[in-house]
């Protein structure tokens, strides 16, 4: 894949696709590769309005390199939950994926949507994201110089992408209006429990920027933590700086098992 933390224009193959993922993880079954799934979502017969070759980037673009990594970690968790959990849960969880597949998306995330949202702003507009991406690519953040009309559809793309997931407000607008926006418990718990086993300790994981994509820093996710203990999903010791969890569940089927009744 490259370096995932340069930015891509893989965006606008698709925004937030909730509606085709949701399809496209009811046909996917666990060991099935993206042509496999592509295939399966051809002849099924569900996206009667989408041409092959735009299914085929839904698919290869979009689909596989937010939920098909890790061997298909993402969307087993994502088919085990997806009947279980509240739409604005699951959309969490999307926006989640998306940001750590597309690098872009997600530093546009924390540095602008929360940015303003701090500041007491109430609308982002498509100028700002241009201006978002314009400094990006000053600080070599893309492999090559974009042109002005990929600068202008990325810009779009990133106001739609948030839009998509709760973000900011539907519609086809040059300026949107910023909504309010709260991490699930749900989706709190999932993301310290998926960092715990991919290795962090228990003070590196409260650092890492999957908290910076819901606007949390350090202490905010220490503190949710926290509130998820008095619901039993792990214990917590916090002294100064060190911190301790213990962890309830052996795997991430199971969590995601819990999750679905708390």
């Amino acid at each position: 894949m490259g370096d995932v933390s340069l930015y891509t224009t893989q965006l606008q193959a698709g925004l937030g696709l909730i509606n085709e993922t949701k399809s496209l993880l009811d046909l996917w079954e666990p060991g099935m590769t993206a042509h496999q799934l592509q295939q399966a979502a051809l002849e099924s017969g569900r996206f009667p309005t989408v041409t092959a070759r735009r299914l085929r980037n839904i698919v290869v673009e979009c689909f596989a390199p937010r939920y098909l990594i890790n061997d298909g970690a993402p969307a087993s968790h994502l088919k085990r939950l997806l009947s279980q959990i509240a739409p604005g849960e699951f959309q969490q969880l999307l926006l989640l994926f998306t940001c750590r597949a597309n690098a872009i998306l997600g530093d546009f995330v924390q540095q602008v949507y929360w940015e303003r949202y701090a500041a007491g702003y109430s609308e982002i507009s498509n100028d700002d994201a241009r201006s978002f991406v314009l400094r990006a690519i000053d600080r070599g953040k893309t492999s090559k110089q974009w042109s002005d009309s990929t600068i202008s559809r990325a810009s779009g793309y990133l106001t739609g992408c948030c839009a998509d997931y709760g973000l900011l407000e539907n519609g086809q607008k040059v300026s949107r209006r910023i909504l309010p926006f709260r991490i699930s418990p749900k989706v709190a718990a999932y993301i310290a429990y998926d960092l715990h086993f991919s290795g962090l300790g228990d003070n590196a994981l409260l650092s890492h920027e999957d908290w910076g994509i819901f606007g949390m820093s350090r202490e905010d996710a220490l503190d949710e933590i926290k509130r998820l203990s008095l619901k039993g999903l792990f214990i917590v010791q916090a002294a100064g700086n060190v911190v301790k969890i213990s962890w309830k569940y052996r795997d991430m089927e199971t969590l995601c098992d819990v999750l679905t009744e708390i």
